[in-house]
């Protein structure tokens, strides 16, 4: 069993991050709070990349809930269509305009009572929400933050509810604010499922994941290939 960071290698590895990203954002392209919030309901069990294509098309011509519900639901899904789960989100995301015109005038929430309460917003969306278009301090375990946090050791948890507490303690308080982005990215880019690139890796040294990779291991066919997400 992986032994838990010292207060000094958590700022380490955080520190590390920071200097290879120093601001980190989300890949997903908005416009303001509400198209925030409709293309992280797009991104569940879907690509950035993916929503961004799709996005891309829908906000030129919505960017509020007003012209959301005016686009309808048999409006919506033209655009989406591309996107897993598409029927089910654009049913969500006209039923999510309706509640925010409905009981918060039109706007998006800043607290997460509000957000977890809109239809299709669970604590992972309303996280990210928090983090990027408030700005607080929020962790959102998506398939890379819980890879990357059970991997290293960082805070290893059988399920997304337990690895964000252990993150919320094991983060040091400077690096709260853009952890989520840093881990994402390093899950994304560099702690990959399959093949994860070590030797590029900046926390490499700290990291406590046994089957590390060299740059001989993963030019090898089946090597370094479990998967965690």
């Amino acid at each position: 069993m992986a032994r838990p960071f010292s207060p000094r290698e958590a700022a380490l590895f955080f520190r590390r991050l920071k200097n290879r990203n120093p601001a980190p954002r989300t890949e997903l392209v908005y416009a303001n709070p509400f198209t925030l919030l409709v293309a992280v309901v797009l991104s569940a069990q879907a690509t950035d990349k993916g929503v961004n294509k799709v996005t891309e098309r829908l906000f030129q011509e919505v960017t509020t809930p007003q012209q959301m519900l005016q686009l309808g639901e048999e409006g919506l899904i033209p655009f989406v269509r591309s996107i897993g789960l598409y029927r089910n989100k654009a049913k969500n995301i006209i039923a999510l305009s309706r509640a925010l015109i409905e009981r918060h005038g039109g706007h998006v929430p800043a607290k997460r009572e509000g957000l977890e309460a809109l239809p299709g917003v669970g604590r992972k969306t309303a996280n990210v929400v928090l983090n990027e278009a408030f700005g607080q301090s929020t962790i959102a375990v998506d398939t890379h933050v819980f890879r990357v946090a059970n991997r290293t050791g960082l805070a290893p948890g059988k399920t997304p509810a337990v690895v964000e507490a252990k993150l919320l303690t094991a983060v040091p308080k400077p690096y709260r604010r853009s952890a989520h982005h840093w881990l994402i990215l390093h899950g994304r880019y560099v702690c990959i499922a399959r093949k994860p690139k070590c030797p590029e890796c900046v926390v490499r040294d700290l990291c406590q994941y046994p089957m590390k990779t060299t740059e001989l291991e993963r030019s090898r066919p089946g090597l370094g290939t479990e998967r965690t997400d």
